[in-house]
């Protein structure tokens, strides 16, 4: 189903042919917020904002119009743990798409004037950041919970850290991390792969990578069995409507042979799905809230399972302790045959949806690509969905989602 090629600089491509008129192209880099050291932080996001204000051959304008021109998207995200600039277009605009992706990340001079101007745009996505609670706990909570270790770090970074970066600054940043070595070229579209190859050869084949690595090396002492990160309980006074709480534990990394299990167990707590057991425990029978779910985050080394829930502040302690039955209920009884064949079927129609996107499916056999020598076929996902038993799921909640493991962070 996936068409694979390395370039010789080692550059990866992955691709899937379909029948659409539009292509979907992106870049994948193995860099993001976790690579950043002391006054860096911030400087991944600020890349990826400043990488489209000028290169060796383009202006700004002519960078937003290249592809906005012919009808197309451009646009880019950044991560803890890796950075995605990608377009979407006409499949006969795939040759466009990819000579500016090259020209971008390869050509990028950072204009001083463009720079200072992009300083003001992202301060300003950090004070709509900063009044956005829903979001901000988040960020907040992972500063608590790991410290001074590098996952810690708010991907937009300071203020005081942005208005202090400079093109030589940047330039910098992307010779260390933005190397062929670290990027996936994704492709999801009606095109020839011969073609595909043919372009990207044209195109990324000048910058050349002495010595193939991976940026993050999996280590044991971030692994969910040995992690020393602390336990909190806080509150802060945001002066909110509603209580804004996040529960979050430990939970598999990304490379955890519980990945899959524990991607069925978070579906099942509080996946999107309206009957979600939190969604019934605690909006559907108590009206306690509107918005409650649960999210599990692997990274390389290191993973996180979250409860999120907007909340009637005079409902909070009964919220929390609704929370924990339906936790302790998955540890102490095995769920049914056939509750867990509905649970299977859910994910897997899930997936489904989310991959009828070409866009999605793009981006996510990208970052795949990226960690994985080989990218599961949806096909081989639901394989191994169907074959989780009753007894992985109840080991996993009892190794996992034991109420002494979870910490606590209050926006009241």
């Amino acid at each position: 189903m996936y068409e694979y090629f390395t370039l010789d600089n080692g550059i990866r491509i992955i691709f899937r042919r379909n029948n659409s008129i539009v292509t979907h192209a992106g870049v994948y880099i193995n860099v993001g917020s976790r690579n950043e050291q002391g006054s860096e932080e911030g400087i991944a996001h600020f890349i990826e904002h400043s990488i489209f204000k000028g290169t060796e051959h383009r202006h700004s304008h002519h960078i937003r119009n290249r592809i906005d021109g012919v009808g197309g998207e451009l646009d880019a995200f950044t991560t803890k743990e890796e950075t995605c600039v990608y377009a979407s277009a006409l499949s006969e605009h795939l040759e466009r798409c990819l000579e500016l992706f090259a020209d971008i990340l390869f050509h990028s001079t950072f204009p001083l004037n463009e720079i200072e101007k992009e300083k003001d745009v992202v301060i300003e996505e950090i004070n709509l950041y900063r009044d956005t609670p829903a979001e901000l706990i988040y960020d907040d909570f992972e500063e608590r919970y790991f410290g001074n270790h590098p996952l810690g770090h708010n991907i937009l970074g300071s203020k005081k850290n942005v208005r202090r970066f400079t093109p030589e600054i940047l330039k910098q940043f992307m010779q260390r991390h933005y190397t062929p070595d670290r990027m996936v070229i994704s492709v999801v579209g009606n095109v020839e792969f011969k073609k595909l190859v043919h372009l990207c050869q044209k195109h990324f084949s000048d910058p050349q990578t002495i010595e193939v690595k991976k940026t993050h090396i999996p280590d044991s002492q971030f692994s969910i069995l040995n992690s020393q990160f602390p336990k909190f309980n806080a509150s802060v006074h945001k002066h909110t409507h509603q209580v804004h709480l996040l529960a979050g534990c430990p939970a598999p990394t990304l490379y955890d042979r519980d990945k899959t299990v524990f991607t069925l167990l978070n579906n099942i707590i509080g996946g999107p799905a309206m009957n979600s057991r939190l969604n019934v425990a605690v909006r559907e029978r108590e009206g306690f809230c509107y918005t409650i779910e649960s999210q599990y985050i692997p990274f390389t080394d290191a993973g996180l399972f979250y409860i999120y829930a907007g909340i009637d502040s005079n409902a909070t302690e009964r919220s929390i302790e609704l929370i924990h039955n339906e936790l302790r209920h998955l540890r102490e009884t095995p769920i049914h045959p056939q509750s867990l064949r509905a649970a299977q079927k859910q994910l897997i129609g899930q997936m489904a949806i989310n991959n009828d996107s070409g866009l999605n499916e793009m981006q996510s056999i990208g970052k795949a690509c990226l960690n994985f020598e080989h990218v599961d076929t949806l096909e081989e996902m639901n394989r191994d969905i169907l074959a989780i038993t009753s007894q992985e799921l109840q080991e996993a909640a009892c190794k996992y989602l034991t109420e002494d493991k979870f910490s606590l962070l209050r926006y009241v």
